[in-house]
């Protein structure tokens, strides 16, 4: 069955300028009188127990991109981390990534970086955090933490180069309307440390329990399909496969369905989707 996935729609600059203004006041609003109860850093909270670790490439040669935008996203990535890394989510507690962040400015120092708009490589200050909410949300799916807010990706920018995961399992993040909100519902407290080195982006979340299960991040019904107004688009579901570890039963959840758009023709010669390494 062909997804239809309508052709995006080009808004003036002052209309994306308003509405991006009022979502980022309503959320502001929610964070200020509602009662949830929002994650903090505790660094000396002793989480011994590894649920999940995961690390992702800093520096990657894309087409059209200038490097300097990377660069400047390395340093974005070490001020966002600071405001996140010891951050612990207990019982009942919400995380969220931009509560903890706040706005990226120049004041705080933050870079010009890349940024994706309709599909197009742009620039704006901050860019690049996206690989932030995708390695925290890749470790989160590997937990039984409930992803309470996740914005997938709309576009599909760039080929598969060297994919260590199924295709969409990332998490957009634009401030501070489309975050990435982790909620505690067990009895188990949680913990995200994060660093950097030379190669990588590194993450991983702790626990003051071990786990009790194995957690598989699969993909099925994977496919590309050629839409009415010209455009190609990229499918594909995203499932969990939890294996008990004392009794050896498995269950499987379903996580996302993802629709993009595609915005290179993978009708060229050059375009092999990768076949993702696992974990």
């Amino acid at each position: 069955m062909i997804n239809q996935v309508e052709k995006p729609i080009q808004r003036s600059r002052l209309r994306r300028m308003l509405g991006r203004e009022y979502y980022i006041f309503r959320r502001f609003l929610k964070w200020h009188f509602s009662n949830v109860h929002y994650a903090k850093i505790d660094k000396r909270f002793p989480a011994v127990h590894l649920w999940k670790e995961h690390r992702s490439t800093l520096l990657r040669k894309l087409k059209e991109v200038d490097m300097h935008l990377q660069y400047n996203k390395i340093e974005n990535l070490r001020l966002a981390i600071a405001k996140i890394d010891g951050v612990v989510i207990h019982p009942g507690e919400t995380f969220s990534v931009w509560r903890m962040v706040g706005r990226p400015s120049k004041r705080k120092g933050y870079k010009t970086g890349m940024m994706i708009h309709n599909g197009r490589v742009s620039t704006a200050t901050g860019g690049g955090l996206c690989q932030l909410g995708n390695l925290l949300y890749w470790m989160a799916l590997h937990t039984n933490l409930t992803i309470q807010e996740r914005w997938r990706h709309s576009f599909d920018v760039f080929p598969d180069v060297n994919r260590t995961v199924p295709f969409a399992c990332g998490a957009t993040l634009a401030y501070n309307y489309i975050d990435l909100q982790l909620y505690n519902a067990s009895d188990i407290t949680f913990k995200i440390n994060l660093w950097l080195d030379d190669e990588y982006l590194h993450g991983k979340i702790t626990a003051d329990k071990k786990p009790t299960a194995k957690y598989e991040i699969l993909e099925d019904d994977h496919r590309i399909e050629h839409q009415w107004w010209g455009g190609y688009t990229r499918h594909n579901r995203i499932y969990k496969r939890i294996t008990d570890l004392a009794t050896g039963s498995v269950t499987e959840e379903h996580v996302a369905e993802n629709n993009a758009i595609m915005m290179y023709n993978p009708l060229l010669p050059e375009y092999k989707p990768s076949k993702y390494e696992g974990d």
